[in-house]
């Protein structure tokens, strides 16, 4: 079973489940070395109110096999964090798999690298992918040559045993999911747009409203960045 590498990317206000989702099932490939990579080794503080402590930085983090970008409300000042950029552009080039949950996909998309790409994201900020060149698909899993993203915050889980199957093969991943017991019973048919009362999903529009507005001026930087 071949040795693999894997970061994490963190920043200031990353929606936990994000990442402890797919690090939780991910750290189950074997023969895996786990990495949550940031500027500095000082604790990030998630959108969640509690921290978690990067284990190195950009500069000392071993070349991953896979490099994994999570979203959340930090993901809107990551998209212009000069550093974690040009680091995403540079592990990408030898990297086997390039991939993302849910907001984590425009910070991908920032550091160009999505361009002609299927991907997806969380479906409030799905279409933004456009601007930066990627192809937008209501998706919980998309899969692209070597890049891989999962949809909003729990689609983190499904997108990490997709990619686990790929590596592992399917039995594998079959097996860390039934060791996690990850049998998805949810108590409301309200899970996605296509699913919840109109009525509901208007009411989500307008209260993330505000951040998304926010977050279309940032992504609309981004891009202009990227393709001055």
């Amino acid at each position: 079973m071949d040795a693999l590498d894997i970061a994490f990317v963190l920043f200031p206000n990353v929606t936990q489940l994000d990442l402890t989702g797919p690090v939780q099932v991910l750290s189950r490939l074997g023969n895996v070395s786990v990495h949550l990579v940031a500027g500095s080794t000082d604790p990030i503080m998630t959108d969640a109110g509690f921290s978690i402590n990067p284990t190195c930085t950009f500069t000392d983090c071993p070349k991953p096999h896979i490099v994994c970008v999570p979203g959340g409300v930090g993901a809107d000042d990551a998209m212009l964090d000069e550093e974690l950029i040009a680091w995403l552009r540079e592990v990408s080039v030898g990297a086997d798999w390039v991939t993302s949950v849910c907001t984590g996909s425009l910070v991908l998309g920032a550091a160009g690298l999505l361009q002609g790409k299927e991907a997806t994201s969380h479906w409030l900020s799905r279409r933004m992918l456009a601007e930066f060149g990627a192809i937008p698909v209501a998706e919980r899993v998309v899969v692209d040559g070597k890049f891989v993203t999962g949809g909003g915050v729990t689609a983190g889980i499904d997108f990490a045993l997709s990619l686990m199957a790929m590596i592992r093969g399917e039995e594998h991943a079959k097996l860390v999911q039934l060791s996690l017991e990850y049998d998805p019973q949810p108590p409301f048919r309200s899970g996605s747009p296509d699913k919840a009362d109109e009525a509901l999903v208007d009411r989500v529009r307008e209260l993330a409203h505000s951040s998304q507005s926010e977050r279309q001026t940032k992504v609309s930087a981004a891009s202009a960045r990227l393709f001055q």
